[in-house]
């Protein structure tokens, strides 16, 4: 087991130093380990590399914020043992990864294979909501339901030893870097970005996953110019666990065409540099204001985050000239909500207070979503209710405790 930094992942190397390398990227809430069953075939030519998610499988609990800092990391610990050209394969948000550095790495990854993988995963609400539901009562209920989301129901009934390894791996996470690795894949989309990638890519999904199946594989083959498609019979999201001898097949046959030579040291041409431009006229002074970004855009993709795509829907649909609306995000979230000055959590606080005094309880229901949203705790919202009573009035924060305690209990209820 490999020693880590805060910029570098856990990781293990399997087979001969000398041989071209093979990097084995993790489900969410897996660890390594769920590559075990390949690693006998791939060790045979291949030096294979896997690594755990930050917080799994007792790797250090150093969140990370999007895939493409995870990828970072992962390309910091390949430089830490001198391996520059690589084949990648990645299960879901292992898979993202490979996505991620096929896009802005394309001359360290030889070849790719993407398992139950998809450009954009579901929708932003779902994550975030799992991140509620994980704060609130920890990762019992991920762990609950992850059988019936990464195996078949046949599988789970014939192979319980297995299903019990798999429920451990979600217990012993660390909540807050899945939280974290929740947040990176609610806004992770590179959908319009597929055609740029170039790399032979292999989509792999299993005929059975309900999480990212065979829809999702296919946008991947439509998107990218040279990927082919296998569905493996039989199998659901961990497909290199549920149908190890498939997926290793389809591997080594996918790689074996690829293997890239990792020995020396990486050169990447230096680009030409650009011809000087000719001297042009200095322009006039631009009025005050010129040039500054319409904080619309910004706004509108900070409510999305803060309240939800189904409630910022629901309010643009509502609006029958948008003149409100536009109002709102462009002053409330690109002007007031985007500053740096207060962190969200913060802002959230202050939100609450304010809806408290002002006995606005609808707004107040809706901002005790998004104080769920931007990391309070069930506890701290009741100490704002609590600070709350003392300067807004004891009925006002007795009605705003009946009111986020209703949101609270629909938020934070794990689902049946």
């Amino acid at each position: 087991m490999s020693e880590t930094s805060p910029n570098t992942l856990q990781y293990r190397v399997d087979g001969q130093e000398q041989a071209p390398v093979l990097v084995l990227g993790p489900s969410l809430g897996t660890t390594w380990h769920m590559w075990d069953r390949q690693i006998p075939e791939l060790t045979r030519d291949w030096r294979v590399v896997r690594f755990d998610l930050p917080g799994h499988g007792g790797a250090p609990a150093e969140p990370f914020t999007s895939v493409a800092e995870l990828g970072d990391r992962l390309l910091a610990t390949l430089d830490s043992i001198g391996v520059q050209r690589f084949g990648y394969a990645g299960c879901s948000l292992g898979g993202a990864v490979g996505l991620d550095l096929a896009l802005r790495a394309p001359h360290r990854v030889a070849s790719l294979a993407l398992v139950a993988t998809s450009p954009r995963f579901g929708s932003a609400d779902e994550f975030r909501q799992r991140g509620v539901i994980v704060r609130a009562n920890g990762l019992e209920p991920m762990a609950r339901t992850a059988p019936e989301q990464w195996f078949t129901s046949v599988f789970a009934g014939a192979q319980p030893a297995i299903v019990d390894w798999a429920v451990q791996m979600v217990r012993t996470t660390d909540p807050a870097c899945y939280i974290a690795a929740c947040e990176a894949l609610a806004v992770f989309d590179v959908r319009e970005a597929l055609d740029r990638i170039a790399i032979p890519a292999l989509v792999l999904v299993g005929s059975e996953d309900q999480v990212t199946g065979p829809a999702e594989a296919r946008t991947l083959v439509a998107g990218i110019a040279d990927a082919r498609l296998a569905v493996v019979p039989g199998a659901s999201h961990l497909a290199p666990v549920e149908q190890p001898a498939a997926v290793t097949d389809l591997l080594i046959e996918h790689f074996a065409g690829a293997a890239p030579d990792t020995s020396g040291t990486l050169t990447v041409p230096p680009l030409p540099a650009a011809p000087a431009p000719a001297a042009e006229p200095v322009p006039d002074a631009e009025p005050a204001g010129a040039g500054r970004p319409d904080p619309y855009e910004k706004g509108l993709g900070l409510r999305r985050e803060v309240l939800g795509d189904a409630h910022v829907d629901q309010a643009l649909s509502g609006d029958a000239d948008g003149a409100f609306q536009d109002l709102v995000t462009r002053y409330a979230w690109g002007e007031v909500w985007s500053r740096d000055g207060l962190d969200r959590r913060t802002r959230s606080v202050v939100t609450l207070t304010a809806l408290i005094a002002g006995g606005h309880r609808e707004a107040l229901a809706d901002h005790t979503r998004a104080a769920l949203r931007n990391g309070l705790s069930v506890e701290e919202l009741r100490e704002v209710v609590l600070h709350a009573g003392v300067y807004c009035g004891f009925p006002a924060a007795e009605t705003a405790l009946r009111v986020i305690a209703r949101v609270v209990e629909e938020e934070t209820t794990p689902p049946a």
